[in-house]
């Protein structure tokens, strides 16, 4: 079966709008990366307005995959962190999405690949605490940590070890929370 002459584009445009943003998505930039001429760019997208509907909508999917995986997991640490560091590309283009959510397809794209990811992980934290929160509390943490997660997420802090500290750490301030305490989120270190 003969692949899709788009897929390398995608893949191509995927990882560098995940490094960089979108204002790295250059024609000229993705044409070197894939090794192939620009005209072949223009023959399957048309423009890069195109090309990037078409990447957003590779990110939903992706996200919807990731999504599925973090329901199955059975522990934040090691099972999710796991997932997390195996679908790192898909965080650093969430978090791209999260700078530039200003412009509106990237908001779009945010609010629809970030809803599913989310219920997930909700699930998996509230199984894992021994809270009394109520869950309309637990879910405001769970934003807040959320945006402290993405401010602070770069290609250098995606560690296991990085990862593990900040959940440690998010844990902790819920179960402080319970009791009544609350103690700094400092990102894990």
């Amino acid at each position: 079966m003969k692949e899709d002459p788009t897929a390398i584009w995608l893949q191509a445009g995927y990882d560098l709008f995940a490094a960089t943003g979108p204002a790295g998505l250059k024609v000229e930039v993705l044409a070197r990366r894939v090794g192939i001429s620009k005209s072949s760019f223009y023959h399957h997208f048309a423009d890069l307005e195109v090309f990037i509907g078409q990447l957003l909508r590779c990110h939903v999917g992706r996200a919807r995959q990731l999504a599925r995986r973090e329901a199955a997991c059975g522990s934040l640490d090691p099972e999710l962190i796991t997932v997390l560091l195996e679908h790192r590309t898909d965080l650093l283009f969430q978090r791209q999405l999260r700078v530039h959510r200003r412009h509106g397809p990237y908001a779009e794209c945010l609010a629809e690949a970030s809803g599913p990811a989310a219920e997930a992980f909700l699930a998996l934290w509230a199984r894992e605490l021994p809270s009394h929160l109520a869950p309309h509390l637990l879910g405001g943490v769970f934003q807040l940590a959320l945006e402290n997660f993405y401010l602070q997420l770069t290609e250098a802090t995606l560690t296991r070890e990085w990862l593990s500290a900040y959940f440690g750490q998010l844990t902790q301030l819920v179960r402080a929370l319970s009791a009544g305490g609350a103690p700094a989120l400092d990102g894990g270190g």
